[in-house]
C-alpha cells in the first residue's frame, strides 16, 4: 500500500483527531510537516509524529516557497483562517482535507471551491457524519426504497448544556465576528446530513432562533463575573459553573475539554486558567453572541420538507433523526435504527455503535471513516471515494447561509 503523505496546518484538537488515524494505521499515511503558531502544541505534535525540526513551521506561509513536500494538506485552523491556506495550498497542487465550516462567508467558500476546481485537486470537507457506519447504512436504506418516497425529515442536535458553555459561550466559537454563526460552526454537519439523505435539492429555507439565556439579564443576583470569585452558595447551584465542568466533573485533565484550558494539564495549571483565562468566566458575563437554540425549516424541489433543531438545553446525548416515507419510517438514535414498515405493521431494530456523543469519541467513527476515504481517494486518484467533496459541501453551506439570512430578516429565502 502506498503511503499518503500530508502536512498538518493547525495542530489543535481537530488536527489531532484526524492524525490519530495515522497513529492507528501508519502503513496508510505519514505526517511530514506541521504548521502551528503555538510553540507547545507544535512541539507536542512534532514529537508525537517524529517530525524533524526543520519541518516544524510556525506559519503555513513558510512552506509556500518550498517545493511541494506532501500529497495532501489537512487544514484545521480556526474558521476565519481557512480561506487563505486552502487557496494557497490548492495552487501548490496539494489535495486538501478541510475542517468544517469551509469558511464564514459564501464568497470565501466559493473562492476555495474555485481554487480546487482550477487546480484539479481533491478537496474533502470534514462533514464527518457522512462517514459513520450508522449514516451510511441509513443512506443505503433510504436509497433502497424500503420506506418509499421520503416526505419529511426531522433532525435534532442536542448540543448539551456544558458543551454549549464550553465552546459557544466561553470558547472559540462564542462570537460571530471571531468565528461563525452557531448554525455554521456547529450545525452545518446536520444541514449537510439532511442534504445527504434527501434525493431532491433544497429550494427554500426559513429559520428562527436567538440567544435567550446566556446573557447578563440571567446572571443570578450576587454572582461574580468569574466562577472562582463567585460566592459558594451561588456557584454550587449553577450547572454551568466552570469549577463544576472542568474540575468536579472531570478526572482526566489530558482529555477534551479540559485539555483546551492549559498545555500543562496539571490541577494547578487548570485552576490558574480558570482564575485568569476565558474558560473561567461566568456564562452570563461573556462576550458571546451566538444563538443558544435555533430551528431551520427546509423545502425541497420534490415538495418534501425537513426541520432541524439545535438546542443547548439538554444532555449531550447524541443526535436524533426521524425519516418519514409513504411506505415506512426510520427512527434513528445512538441506540440504532428502528425501521417501521406500514404494510406489515412491524418494527425492526438495527443496532449500530455510535460512540459516546463527545468530540473525543470521533463522531461515532466518522473521523476515522473520513480519513480512510480521503487517503484511499488520494492513493487511488479516485475522487468518487469522497462523499463530502467541495461541490456538495458548497451546496449545504449555501443552505446554512440562507437560513441565517432568513433568521435575521424574518424571511423565507429561495435558493
Amino acid at each position: 500500500m502506498k503511503k499518503v503523505s500530508f502536512v498538518l496546518v493547525g495542530a489543535g484538537c481537530r488536527g489531532w483527531c484526524y492524525s490519530k488515524y495515522i497513529e492507528e494505521y501508519p502503513e496508510e499515511g505519514e505526517v511530514v510537516a506541521v504548521c502551528e503558531p503555538i510553540d507547545a502544541e507544535r512541539k507536542r505534535y512534532g514529537d508525537a509524529f517524529n517530525i524533524p525540526e526543520e519541518m516544524r513551521f510556525r506559519d503555513w506561509r513558510d512552506i509556500l516557497d518550498k517545493p511541494k513536500m506532501a500529497d495532501a494538506a489537512i487544514i484545521c485552523t480556526q474558521d476565519a483562517d481557512h480561506r487563505d491556506p486552502a487557496i494557497a495550498l490548492a495552487n501548490k497542487g496539494y489535495h486538501l482535507l478541510l475542517e468544517k465550516p469551509m469558511a464564514p462567508t459564501p464568497e470565501d467558500c466559493k473562492a476555495i471551491c474555485k481554487a480546487a476546481n482550477d487546480n484539479n485537486i481533491m478537496l474533502a470537507v470534514c462533514h464527518v457524519l457522512r462517514y459513520t457506519a450508522f449514516n451510511r447504512k441509513l443512506k443505503e436504506m433510504i436509497d433502497s426504497g424500503i420506506i418509499g418516497k421520503v416526505h419529511t425529515i426531522q433532525q435534532l442536535e442536542p448540543v448539551g448544556y456544558w458543551h454549549q458553555a464550553h465552546s459557544f459561550v466561553r470558547g472559540n466559537w462564542r462570537n460571530e465576528e471571531e468565528s461563525s454563526p452557531m448554525l455554521l460552526a456547529k450545525s452545518c454537519h446536520d444541514i449537510d446530513l439532511i442534504n445527504y439523505f434527501m434525493p431532491a435539492k433544497c429550494k427554500a429555507v426559513s429559520s428562527f432562533g436567538n440567544l435567550s439565556y446566556f446573557n447578563r439579564a440571567n446572571q443570578p443576583k450576587g454572582a461574580a463575573d468569574r466562577c472562582t470569585d463567585c460566592p459558594k452558595d451561588i456557584e454550587s447551584k449553577c450547572p454551568y459553573s466552570a469549577l463544576k465542568i472542568y474540575t468536579r466533573d472531570r478526572t482526566n485533565l489530558e482529555e477534551w475539554p479540559v485539555v483546551v484550558l492549559s498545555h500543562e494539564g496539571t490541577p494547578e495549571a487548570i485552576m490558574n486558567a480558570l482564575k485568569t483565562g476565558p474558560y473561567g468566566r461566568c456564562v452570563f458575563a461573556c462576550d458571546n453572541d451566538v444563538v443558544d437554540h435555533q430551528v431551520v425549516n427546509m423545502e425541497f424541489e420534490d415538495n418534501s420538507t425537513a426541520t432541524f433543531t439545535m438546542t443547548a438545553f439538554n444532555f449531550s446525548a447524541g443526535r436524533e433523526t426521524l425519516i418519514m416515507g409513504d411506505q415506512g419510517m426510520l427512527r434513528c438514535t445512538d441506540d440504532g435504527i428502528v425501521h417501521s414498515d406500514f404494510l406489515s405493521d412491524t418494527k425492526t431494530t438495527i443496532p449500530l455503535y455510535m460512540g459516546d456523543g463527545q468530540i473525543t469519541s470521533g463522531h461515532g467513527g466518522g473521523d476515522f471513516g473520513l480519513m480512510q476515504s480521503f487517503l484511499a481517494a488520494v492513493r487511488n486518484n479516485d475522487p468518487s471515494l469522497i462523499s463530502s467533496g467541495y461541490d456538495v459541501s458548497l451546496e449545504s453551506h449555501l443552505i446554512v447561509f440562507a437560513a441565517e439570512k432568513a433568521r435575521l430578516n424574518k424571511t423565507v429565502e429561495v435558493m
